[in-house]
């Protein structure tokens, strides 16, 4: 099965059947997976897709609703419902996804819609309310299965019908003593093969993988694909079990995080809407451009001093923004293989030794073998054997300070403290470009003239 993507003409049949009658749109919507009309809710007005939520189910409504990309705004599409459809969505959602979306309404809506919903739904979702939506609290489903360790087979199995009912699915079954305290998980299939008599105390697993609630999110994604996790238990400090968190949405913050590092790297602030309008994009991008600007006229006050050199040898002009290019690019490629590894793990002190060291090796052998294309470019076309050497070294010691800064920025910026997506690429520009122009500007001064 491929995946889905707006078609014209998905999109014909749904406007169309948007001006026909209820039972029409309702017949035509039969034919989309839920997740494919969340998809169609892009390029849909707010008053159609408030007519389709009302039009389906209210389970399959809160099925879209949770597909629904954030940057839709679920939760403007909830606020506006007839408050009966929209408690009958909220209690057929997850209580992790009602959290997310109830988070982003203003206090005035929250309490409404939490006073209109069924009393032991509110009280979840008030809880996971208090957590923020970055860490493991904010993340979790408070919905879990749990047996405790002195029962047996039979009571566990009584047990894990009777939660399982208010669940659509589970991968876990965690093992809790009478104060809830996690003790170790057991799957279903050790029990049902268990013998009758036997406690789930003989079969469970000890020191299960678990996640503090105030853990970043970013952490228990490692946590999970480190040992290749299907769910993991959240706690408190007391290790008391408070819910747990599914891989499927684990995806969904490696994406989410995924995406934010990319904006950082290329300096876009994580705040804008990939879908936003212009007004949220030049307020996002502008005060990095300006800083980047300022940056640049770092890098023409290197070249005011050799105005000289410039002028008794136009040539070098030209050369050295193919220098200052390639900084640039080798710099790039240096700092998204370093930030993406920080991404991954912590690096030992070793290990980020031996980063630096590869990336200043790979800018060495990069910076002779493209400067050796210059040297031979300018012998062959400008008939100049010194330029070309100057072009030679310029280039290589540039594509050395490209790895090297590529490399050991992010690195000492994550030491401090500072995020190394956000601040790298304007600092490492500013090396490549002033190191750029520098060193062909300085080498003909002192070689050519």
């Amino acid at each position: 099965m491929q995946s889905f993507e707006i078609d014209k003409s998905d999109l014909l049949r749904i406007k169309t059947a948007l001006e026909g009658d209820d039972a029409e749109l309702e017949l035509v919507l039969k034919d989309y997976h839920a997740s494919e009309i969340a998809i169609l809710f892009e390029r849909l007005p707010h008053e159609a897709r408030e007519r389709i939520i009302n039009i389906l189910p209210a389970e399959e409504a809160s099925e879209v609703i949770t597909e629904m990309d954030e940057e839709s705004h679920p939760e403007d599409l909830l606020v506006n419902l007839d408050p009966e459809k929209r408690t009958e969505i909220v209690e057929e959602l997850d209580y992790h996804v009602a959290t997310d979306i109830i988070s982003q309404m203003d206090e005035e809506d929250q309490q409404e819609i939490l006073q209109e919903i069924d009393q032991e739904d509110a009280i979840s979702i008030r809880a996971l309310l208090n957590y923020d939506e970055d860490t493991a609290g904010g993340l979790m489903n408070s919905q879990v299965i749990c047996v405790n360790i002195n029962s047996d087979k039979k009571d566990a199995l009584d047990e894990i019908i009777r939660q399982s009912e208010e669940m659509e699915e589970f991968y876990t079954i965690y093992v809790v003593n009478d104060d809830k305290i996690l003790q170790g998980i057991v799957s279903i299939k050790d029990i049902i093969k268990a013998r009758s008599e036997v406690k789930i105390r003989d079969i469970y697993q000890h020191d299960p993988v678990f996640v503090k609630a105030d853990l970043d999110q970013e952490e228990v994604a490692k946590l999970i694909s480190q040992y290749n996790l299907t769910s993991i238990p959240v706690v408190d400090d007391h290790m008391k079990l408070l819910g747990r968190i599914m891989v499927d949405d684990i995806i969904d913050v490696m994406e989410e995080e995924n995406t934010e590092d990319i904006l950082k790297i290329s300096g876009v602030s994580e705040d804008e809407e990939l879908s936003g309008n212009w007004k949220d994009a030049v307020k996002s991008r502008l005060p990095w451009l300006v800083i980047n600007l300022g940056t640049a006229f770092l890098a023409a006050a290197v070249i005011r001093q050799f105005t000289h050199v410039e002028e008794e040898l136009p040539i070098i002009v030209a050369y050295v923004t193919i220098i200052g290019g390639m900084g640039g690019n080798a710099a790039t490629q240096a700092l998204a293989v370093t930030v993406r590894r920080i991404s991954l793990s912590d690096l030992t002190d070793r290990q980020t030794y031996r980063t630096v060291i590869k990336e200043i090796s790979v800018g060495l052998i990069n910076g002779m073998a493209n400067g050796l294309i210059v040297l031979l470019f300018a012998l062959l076309y400008d008939k100049n054997p010194m330029l070309g050497l100057v072009l030679f070294l310029a280039m290589t010691g540039n594509l050395i300070v490209a790895g090297l800064t590529g490399a050991g920025i992010p690195l000492i910026l994550k030491r401090l403290g500072i995020d190394p997506a956000v601040a790298s690429s304007i600092i490492i520009t500013t090396f490549t470009d002033c190191i750029g122009f520098l060193l062909p500007l300085w080498l003909a001064s002192k070689l050519l003239l």
